[in-house]
């Protein structure tokens, strides 16, 4: 009977944890070593847990693809002695802008989107003010809009669901935080704890998120993993704003619909200071400088909004190609990495878990083909590009 040890108890690891327990040729225990039970930082906690299939790489839609389909699914499959989980999945799409100089770029990503099955749609400015009269589209060349399978749903809520499904299979929490590994022969054999015991493993999965790089270093892998700030700022309008979509501005501005308001925020641009785990407070600096500006050009209507909250947290940035890793590094081969996502972690956390469940049952992917996102892309030397990282 194998021991199966994954340190990170986020969406990824439980998605992993429940995904392998569920699976009846998996034989063996599972073991989830998560530090902080709370999750008061973590980063599935902290997520806006939107899912698209607008991404510009083929294997990034065929997991938002399967991700949607699951959470769709969710209240039956996550289900416990007859208790539907409950994800509040909002079915809405995406709407993605561009400027002339962006517009050729979006116009190559839609065709890769359209080729991997994604029901999206270019749209002329003019096609964007008919379906949204409120938006400003005088310097717009066009946007791509997600018409079906794209939406936003309850992060902390899946993540209970993924947690308390696993529990009922069996899985074992642990809250404490894991401090080293044991090898023997060049393999793991047992993962260290903070209060010196330890955890026999045979295996190990690598799914501590913004972290993952502190646990490849007791490895002796340098993983291109850090911990990067991300802001999420709360506002309400009177604006009357109805089919509000996910917006990403051409900016790198996004808002969308969250509860009785609106969500937005945005990543730095290149140049711009970013730097490791910074503390988790708000600036409000950007927000003034940046978003609020950017967000009244695009919605003239809310440029009267007002600011009621916000929180921040961490994104695994992926510094190698903003895509994640899943798979065995070519020097640990019972060590599997699931990290790296680059802030869609939560909605590919539902492909990665059986992916990962897959290798570990199996011994190969059977669903999806997620080998374009294997870790042995780093020693090679092979990038695999996403150009759609918001």
């Amino acid at each position: 009977m194998r021991n199966i040890v994954i340190i990170g108890g986020g969406a990824v690891g439980s998605s992993t944890a429940y995904h392998l327990a569920s699976d009846p040729a998996f034989k063996g225990r599972i073991t989830v070593i998560e530090r902080d039970p709370t999750y008061r930082i973590a980063s599935s906690s902290l997520s806006c847990a939107s899912i698209r299939q607008q991404f510009s790489t083929p294997v990034n839609v065929a997991m938002s693809r399967y991700g949607f389909e699951f959470l769709e699914r969710a209240h039956d499959l996550l289900a416990v002695n007859g208790e539907p989980a409950d994800v509040s999945l909002k079915r809405q799409g995406y709407l993605f802008l561009a400027a002339a100089a962006q517009f050729d770029t979006l116009r190559e990503v839609h065709a890769i989107q359209r080729e991997a099955g994604a029901d999206v749609a270019l749209l002329t400015p003019g096609e964007i003010k008919a379906r949204f009269p409120y938006m400003n589209v005088d310097d717009l060349a066009g946007g791509s809009l997600g018409l079906s399978n794209e939406g936003w749903f309850d992060g902390p809520g899946l993540l209970a669901a993924y947690r308390r499904k696993a529990r009922s299979l069996g899985v074992t929490y642990i809250a404490q935080d894991a401090t080293g590994l044991t090898r023997s022969a060049g393999r793991v054999t047992a993962v260290t704890l903070a209060d010196g015991s330890s955890v026999p493993c045979d295996l190990l999965v690598n799914a501590a998120g913004p972290w993952s790089a502190r646990v490849a270093a007791w490895l002796g892998i340098d993983l291109p993993i850090r911990p990067r700030k991300r802001m999420v700022y709360v506002f309400r309008t009177p604006a009357d704003l109805p089919g509000f979509p996910m917006l990403i501005d051409n900016s790198g501005n996004f808002m969308r619909p969250e509860g009785p308001g609106y969500i937005c925020g945005r990543s730095p641009d290149q140049g711009e200071p970013d730097p490791d785990e910074p503390p988790l407070e708000m600036e409000d600096a950007m927000f003034q400088d940046y978003v609020w500006p950017a967000l009244a050009n695009r919605v003239p209507a809310v440029e009267n909004l007002r600011l009621t909250g916000g929180w921040a947290g961490y994104y695994e940035l992926n510094l190698y190609d903003f895509n994640g890793f899943i798979g065995p590094h070519p020097a640990t081969p019972d060590v599997i990495f699931a990290t790296g996502f680059s802030g869609h972690g939560m909605q590919h956390s539902p492909a990665s878990g059986r992916g990962v469940a897959e290798l570990i049952a199996h011994g190969q992917f059977q669903t999806l083909d997620l080998s374009p996102l294997a870790t042995t892309r780093l020693p090679e030397g092979r990038k695999v590009v996403e150009l759609g990282i918001v």
